[in-house]
């Protein structure tokens, strides 16, 4: 890596963009009749039109470029390899281990293989009726405690493929350490046929581990009242773990042989994959989790081998490196066009900004330019009678991804039609947006004046030119999901390497941690509050005053 050569790159890409700034996207098409064939290609059952860019040809080779002086290639091969590419904490990133039987997985294959046969049988049983509660009935209802990524991959997979939910049990999810979240769920579920998974790699995490003892005790009140049942052997048939933590599990009252394992070497926001996905398991039968992983591994392969200019999560990393270096464009919307895909954009807000939500180099010191943005979106067409009015005509440049599926998980009337239009109409307005003089005729045609509809022209004005990628797929299934998540996972790494920064680590979710136990410490009069700032001191104890 050449620091010359990157300034250098850096410079022409200045200068590019200030050639650009004045070209709209609509003319780069009159142009160019090919355009979309020219910027769109596909991997792993998606689609990626990134025709609607602001970009060309010498945009597109400019950006490479960096990307190859930044040593992309042999870095995506690194990680592949299992090579120590978390620095930070001295750990090799090995999530498509996870997903894979084949390369770089070769040594890790017996550890994987052997979840993935405990998850089988789990899950057979479970579906089967043969694991029962302490009063002998089969299981209906699996709670799912976790946070972050224990929480976010699994819950935005079971509500992504609902269609595919077998009937054996019904799933749900509790992550809030507010209590609300877990008596909300516990307050209709049957202590007797429900089960628990803890999901905590270090099984230290406070949430979990509150909502976990809640949930004990809820456990452990039903049993009481029923005269001599076993309370431990009861807590073992309502109670498995997904930890790296086996001694804090069994300390809980987990027995070993219901404890799932964790490796250091896949980090939270990246082990859906994992056992951390049985609640996946469970609501679509492992072959539903198999082809999940299916498609998360066609990914894997076309990241590895696909030429950079071809490479779907290269091309959705540069573009966002593009945007926010040059464009100052500080936010990214993720707009799905599917209902299923609510939790979609809540998972990638984890996955990305946790990621690369850093300020510190690789290369030692601090960078010197923005790194990572706000993701954020919401389902079509819910987001176009809410935010959509700002990326019309807000001041904000925001690029965003559109995401939709080809076909339908129903055939009711026309709603996947209008569905499917709403979301191209809204990609071309973004791009085509409205000029002075067609808002102009518009309000003359409303009955203005000529001078009262020049007046309110700019109310109707749409700037355009902001750039969109779309990502196709045929339908939503566990093979285009797990996909999906792949190409989102390794397009976040792509950026790290061009902002040299770690994409593996997560220290600024440390400092709030140690401080909330040093506030739960003087709340529960374990230690003074001198040390604290005085709005501090105060909040605590106008909150001891209420809660006496």
């Amino acid at each position: 890596m050449s620091s010359n050569t990157i300034e250098s790159l850096l410079e022409r890409l200045n200068s590019h963009k200030k050639e650009l700034s004045p070209v709209c996207i609509t003319s780069l098409f009159e142009q160019n009749p090919d355009r979309f064939s020219d910027m769109s290609c596909s991997a792993a059952g998606i689609t990626l039109d990134y025709s609607k860019n602001i970009a060309t040809s010498e945009t597109l080779g400019l950006l490479m470029a960096l990307a190859r002086e930044h040593r992309l290639e042999q870095r995506i091969q690194a990680m592949m390899n299992g090579e120590q590419i978390n620095a930070t904490e001295q750990r090799q990133v090995l999530h498509v281990a996870l997903r894979a039987s084949e390369g770089v997985t070769a040594q890790y294959r017996s550890l994987v293989d052997d979840v993935l046969k405990k998850m089988e049988d789990f899950v057979a049983r479970i579906h089967g009726g043969q694991w029962q509660g302490y009063s002998g009935k089969a299981i209906t209802d699996i709670v799912n405690i976790g946070i972050g990524g224990s929480d976010l991959g699994p819950l935005m997979a079971t509500t992504a493929l609902k269609p595919y939910h077998q009937k054996a049990v019904n799933c749900h999810f509790v992550s809030n350490v507010d209590a609300a979240d877990i008596s909300e769920v516990l307050s209709v579920l049957n202590p007797e046929t429900t089960l628990f998974i803890v999901a905590s790699k270090t099984f230290t995490t406070i949430e979990t581990l509150t909502n976990a003892k809640t949930a004990r005790a809820w456990l452990l009140k039903s049993i009481s009242e029923q005269p001599n049942r076993d309370q431990d052997a009861a807590i073992a048939k309502h109670f498995v773990a997904v930890t790296a933590n086996t001694d804090n599990a069994k300390a809980f009252g987990i027995a070993e042989h219901n404890v799932f394992p964790m490796w250091d070497w896949v980090g939270g926001r990246y082990s859906m994959w994992s056992a951390i996905g049985m609640p996946i398991a469970l609501a679509i039968g492992m072959e539903g989790f198999h082809q999940l992983r299916a498609g998360a591994a066609a990914m894997d392969e076309h990241f590895r081998n696909a030429p950079l200019e071809n490479n779907l999560p290269v091309l959705m990393g540069m573009f966002g490196v593009w945007y926010s270096q040059y464009w100052d464009a500080h936010s990214h919307a993720v707009l799905p066009y599917c209902h299923y895909l609510s939790q979609f954009p809540k998972y990638l807000q984890q996955l990305d900004m946790e990621s690369n939500g850093k300020s510190a180099s690789i290369c030692g010191g601090f960078v010197s330019e923005h790194t990572g943005s706000v993701i954020w979106g919401d389902v079509g067409t819910n987001g176009q009678h809410s935010f959509h009015q700002l990326l019309h005509q807000g001041t904000r440049f925001i690029p965003a991804d559109f995401i939709m599926p080809l076909t339908a998980h129903h055939d009711v009337d026309d709603h996947h039609s209008l569905l499917f239009a709403n979301c191209l109409s809204q990609s071309r307005a973004l791009m085509q947006g409205k000029s002075a003089e067609q808002a102009k005729q518009e309000f003359m045609a409303m009955g203005y004046s000529e001078q009262e509809a020049q007046y309110l022209a700019p109310h109707k004005q749409m700037p355009g030119n902001r750039p969109s990628n779309t990502l196709v797929i045929d339908k939503l299934d566990p093979y285009s999901l797990g996909a999906l998540v792949a190409l989102y996972e390794h397009k976040v790494y792509v950026q790290s390497i061009v902002w040299e920064i770690n994409a593996f680590d997560q220290w600024g979710v440390e400092l709030g941690k140690k401080l909330c136990s040093e506030i739960v410490n003087v709340i529960n009069g374990e230690q003074g509050e001198e040390a604290f700032d005085a709005s501090t001191q105060a909040l605590i104890a106008m909150f001891k005053k209420k809660n006496k």
